[in-house]
This record gives C-alpha cells, structure tokens and sequence, in this order.
C-alpha cells in the first residue's frame, strides 16, 4: 500500500524531485559504474571489426555507463551525478598505476607472459586518458541536460529527457574518446576515424535509446523504494 501511494505521489508531482546520495542504493549504483567504466577501458585497448564497422573492444560495455548515469542524474540530482564522475575516475586512474606497477614487477623465471601483459595493459593510460576526458565532458553533458529538463517538466517526459540527453553526452563523449584513442588501436587514417566516431556514436546511441524502457523501468523502481526520493515526493 505504502508503494502505491509512493508512486501515485510520484506521478502527481510537477515539481523536480531528487533523493539524497547517502544511501545504499547510490553506493551500489556507483560501484557498478567504476566496474563497467574500468573493464570497458581495458577492452578498449583492442580493435574490433565487423565487416566495414569498426570499434573497439569495450563497445558492449560503456553505454552501460551512460544508462547508469541516467539513473543517478535522474534520482539524485546533479550534485550526486558530478560526485559519480568524479569517483569513478579516480577509481580508473588507480587502476592504470596498478596496471603500470604490475607491468615493472621483477618477472619470475618461470614466467612467460611479460610481453602479452605489456602488450594488453601497457596502453591502457591512453585509453583512460581518452576515456576520462570523453566520459566527463559527455556525463556531464548528459547530467546538465537531463537534469535541467527534470527541473522544466517534474516527473512528467522521462523517455524525452533520457532520449534528448543522451545524444548530446554521447556525442561529445564519442567524439572525444575517437579523437585520442584511434592512434592506440591503429587507425590512423581519416576514412576510418569518421567510421570510428559515427559507427561509435550511432551504436552508443542506438542502444540507449533501445534500452530507454529497461532504464524508466529501472529509474521507477529505484524512485518507489528510495526512502529520500520518497520523502522528497511527499513533501513537494
């Protein structure tokens, strides 16, 4: 009963609504960003081909980011979503000074993989690098634009916001990302960076928007069971 008057709340409210980040469900939220975040940027190291499209290893992954970022800019507010950028990437530059200190350690005699590890690992700055400077301009993108709506519509146009704010981060993501990245998986050439960066953008795109209804179904549920976001409801 306490649920559906939540949401019956919830759907009445015009005013923008945002939980506080002290809770669990932030926590939880914010850890599988860095994951994602980091595990994307190693799989980026590699270049992949289907056919004439080319990408990169870390293509299943990073959209994954953005929709995570929807939740938060969504339930949270702004604030919280520069707080999950920020965090995230410090997470992603510890992981490059492990990679890096993993690569110098004193191989044993035994060990036969120096080169293959160098080889997997050793670019991974680059791609951090690329992958920072992409995913903060574009998340905060994305955060400014979803929220800025939000405060415009209240809880009303949620598909709309989350269409409209992921062109514009992803572009800017994309388009940053393909700029310093595409030297460290060999392309180097100007037919292939465009195919890089369009074929990048339209997919990153394509399955935000696809995904649009996994990610309102996620954001109702998280804004029906969190306690801030519930009282922030009630009390507008």
């Amino acid at each position: 009963m306490g649920e559906i008057n939540a949401a019956n709340n919830l759907t009445k409210t015009k005013k923008a609504v945002f939980a506080s980040a002290g809770s669990p469900y932030f926590s939880t939220v914010l850890t599988l960003m860095g994951a994602i975040v980091i595990l994307s940027n190693i799989g980026a190291s590699k270049g992949v081909s289907f056919g004439p499209i080319i990408t990169d290893g870390g293509f299943f992954l990073f959209p994954m980011a953005y929709i995570l970022g929807d939740v938060i800019s969504e339930v949270y507010g702004l604030k919280a979503a520069r707080r999950s950028i920020i965090l995230t990437f410090a997470l992603a530059f510890f992981a490059v000074i492990s990679f890096w200190i993993m690569i110098h350690l004193p191989s044993a005699e035994f060990y036969d993989g120096q080169e293959a590890l160098e080889r997997t690992l050793g670019p991974i700055w680059q791609i951090v690098l690329a992958s920072a400077c992409g995913f903060l301009v574009g998340q905060f993108a994305n955060s400014w634009v979803l929220v800025k709506l939000k405060e415009r519509t209240g809880e009303r146009g949620l598909v709309g916001r989350l269409i409209g704010s992921s062109g514009v981060g992803e572009f800017l993501d994309t388009l940053i990302f393909c700029a310093i990245a595409a030297p460290v998986i060999g392309i180097s050439d100007a037919p292939n960076f465009i195919n890089y960066v369009v074929v990048g953008f339209v997919y990153k795109t394509a399955v935000e928007i696809i995904l649009v209804p996994v990610t309102s179904l996620v954001i109702r549920w998280f804004k029906k069971r969190e306690p801030g976001y519930i009282q922030a409801a009630n009390a507008s």
